[in-house]
């Protein structure tokens, strides 16, 4: 045999052998990376550029570091972002984590995904948002429509049973805030007949702060006759107060918002704000993870549970900023 030829032959083994010990490495890293995975828990938010939802993963953190788990926490960047939310489920579902918590970011659209979840055996914990399917273990989020009609009988008592009223809502097909508005809208309706709601507006650009505060702005500007007005959640609310604010229209409109925030706590101070109806959003991604590691250790845990919500107003504003600064975004 030639010399170039066993040169060619050494060469083609040592690659192969170098080959074959790569391959081994690289399936031992996966193999690694997916059992770290098994004691890491995915939570999945509608949006991480919320506020809000940061608050909800500092509760699914605590949670987790209670019970020896690891939270990865990723999602999309904004709340219209379907098609990113439905990859991140299944990037999740791909890494072999443990169990699911999601906030769907559209009742409809991430149906599949939670299906898919579910037929993997995992255990699925829906927080904040309903979806429209029962093929899950839990849903934990706040009385929605319950806190809509809140906020209906706090303005219709500072307008005295009278006026006009605008609503400014989140995107569409978000399960939580839509579910806000109709319970705003039927307690109109049924309680205070004198009072009208002249426009119902949604966000389409991703229902950000400054959307919101453009959106309002234009609303009022339209329409003069307005007395109330109703935000469905913490960008919609810190928007259209601050529309309020730059037209100088406190002194004429009565505003209720949903969810806390500095700006808004500070509206209440000064008379501005009429009340909010505040979630705990730091409750719900803590229930959500607790819930998620029962299931994990086979214990029995309810379907839907309820996180109560409160309604924070000038009377009890110091006491609540004591007893729950995490649910006002302190």
């Amino acid at each position: 045999m030639k010399k170039n030829n066993i040169a060619v032959i050494l060469i083609l083994a040592v690659s192969a052998v170098l080959f074959t010990l790569g391959v081994i490495k690289k399936i031992q890293h996966m193999a690694s990376g997916m059992n770290l995975q098994k004691n890491a828990i995915a939570v999945i938010p509608k949006g991480t550029d919320s506020q809000w939802w940061q608050v909800v993963r500092k509760g699914a953190e605590e949670a987790a570091k209670e019970e020896g788990y690891d939270v990865n926490w990723t999602g999309p960047k904004k709340e219209t972002e379907r098609d990113r939310q439905i990859q991140v489920v299944a990037d999740a579902l791909t890494r072999g984590d443990a169990a699911l918590v999601l906030g769907p970011n559209d009742a409809t659209a991430l149906v599949g995904s939670v299906e898919k979840a579910k037929a993997s055996g995992i255990p699925v914990v829906i927080i904040d948002s309903a979806i429209e399917t029962d093929n899950y273990d839990s849903f934990a989020a706040t009385d929605n429509i319950a806190g809509g009609a809140d906020a209906a009988r706090r303005l219709g008592k500072a307008l005295n049973g009278h006026g006009n009223v605008i609503v400014i809502r989140h995107v569409q097909n978000s399960a939580s805030t839509d579910e806000r508005a109709k319970g705003f809208r039927e307690t109109i309706e049924k309680e205070f007949p004198g009072i009208k709601i002249i426009e119902e507006q949604h966000m389409i650009r991703g229902g950000g702060i400054e959307e919101a505060r453009q959106t309002t702005t234009d609303l009022l500007i339209r329409s003069s006759d307005v007395n109330g007005l109703f935000a469905v959640n913490m960008p919609t609310s810190i928007g259209a107060y601050k529309a309020i604010e730059s037209l100088k229209l406190f002194d004429k409109i009565k505003f209720v918002g949903f969810d806390s925030d500095p700006v808004l706590l500070d509206g209440i101070k000064n008379g501005n704000v009429e009340a909010l109806i505040v979630q705990d959003p730091y409750q719900i991604g803590y229930t959500g993870v607790k819930t998620a590691i029962s299931l994990l250790r086979k214990q029995p845990v309810e379907k839907i549970i309820p996180i109560p919500s409160m309604i924070v107003d000038k009377n009890n504003l110091e006491e609540q900023k004591q007893k729950n600064p995490a649910a006002l975004g302190l």
